[in-house]
């Protein structure tokens, strides 16, 4: 009989080095799962490489783990990462095969478990955070509601006509890629990019599947086509700045349990009459935010706005459809 209980810590702020992050079993400090999972760390050398962390100090991949207990690391921690690991192998053709909700969980506990790192330090009565994460109750309520159908990874979950992200994967060229791995996720907007060799997974973890609607048009245009990693940039810009601009907090409800239910169903709601979905779309924010995915590259922001009602696209032409781009020249 599986077990439908699921754990919020969020309630009691319940972020220590001796509860497991994903159940919250009291266990022994040594008991730790890695952020990134060893097989992505093998396969691209990250063990000593450096991220940058949400509250923006340094660690290395290898030193970034949280607490967790020897039956989720493996029945649940592991099994997902072979998963994926198998699937990613075969290149986005594996990927696009794998269940969206098994990518999701992926992505959700590579993002989760930078999060549950900062909060863990927060809890030391001698540390003082820049931004404490733990004293915002907005974002402590978005990111409870995330945990909520992250639980999927333990709890048997069915997510009723919809999916808690949306989910990109796009294909790069080889002729100008000289990056096996890159990794950028956004702790407000709750938006996340990783490359595996020649994919690149974008993600937008709670917003049920709303922005890759919106960007449905785009997306579209992209598919089945080997992208310059310049316009991987853009595709990265737009979805990251839809993340910042979106304006609601999805709310998840589970369906009453009958004593032979073998798991949980979650419906969602999403309350568009007081809110709007999307705050205005700013023109020179986008901007911004477009000029720091291009760096790379040394573009700036008033090369970008150079024609304000049309801005700098390398994705699209000047009718709006998709421009094959092999090699970049300034």
């Amino acid at each position: 009989m599986s077990d439908l209980t699921l754990y919020d810590p969020f309630e009691r702020m319940q972020f220590t080095e001796t509860n497991c992050f994903l159940c919250g079993t009291a266990i022994s400090p040594a008991l730790r799962t890695p952020v990134f999972g060893e097989w992505l760390q093998q396969k691209y050398n990250l063990k000593e490489k450096e991220l940058l962390l949400l509250d923006k100090s340094v660690a290395t991949f290898g030193d970034l783990t949280i607490p967790c207990c020897a039956l989720c690391q493996t029945h649940y921690i592991l099994p997902l990462e072979a998963e994926v690991e198998q699937a990613a192998a075969q290149g986005i053709a594996g990927l696009k095969g794998l269940e969206e909700q098994k990518l999701f969980q992926w992505v959700g506990k590579m993002y989760y478990g930078t999060l549950v790192t900062e909060l863990i330090k927060e809890m030391n009565p001698f540390m003082e955070p820049q931004y404490a994460v733990s004293e915002d109750p907005k974002m402590l309520g978005r990111f409870g509601s995330f945990f909520q159908v992250l639980q999927s990874l333990r709890v048997p979950m069915v997510f009723s006509d919809f999916i808690p992200c949306s989910l990109f994967l796009l294909e790069v060229n080889a002729l100008e890629d000289e990056l096996p791995f890159e990794y950028q996720d956004e702790l407000t907007s709750m938006a996340f990019s990783i490359k595996l060799g020649s994919v690149v997974m974008v993600c937008t973890l709670l917003d049920n599947g709303i922005i890759r609607r919106a960007m449905a048009k785009l997306y579209a245009l992209t598919s089945g086509q080997q992208l310059h990693p310049i316009q991987v940039a853009e595709f990265k810009a737009r979805v990251f700045y839809a993340a910042y601009i979106f304006n609601v907090v999805p709310e998840y409800f589970i369906r009453p349990v009958k004593p032979d239910d073998d798991r949980l169903v979650l419906d969602t709601l999403i309350d568009d009459i007081r809110n709007e979905i999307f705050n205005p779309w700013d023109m020179k924010a986008y901007a911004h935010m477009l000029e720091e995915m291009l760096k790379p590259w040394d573009i700036r922001e008033q090369e970008i706005l150079r024609n304000p009602a049309m801005p700098l696209s390398f994705l699209l032409d000047d009718k709006n459809q998709f421009q094959v781009l092999e090699r970049f020249h300034k």
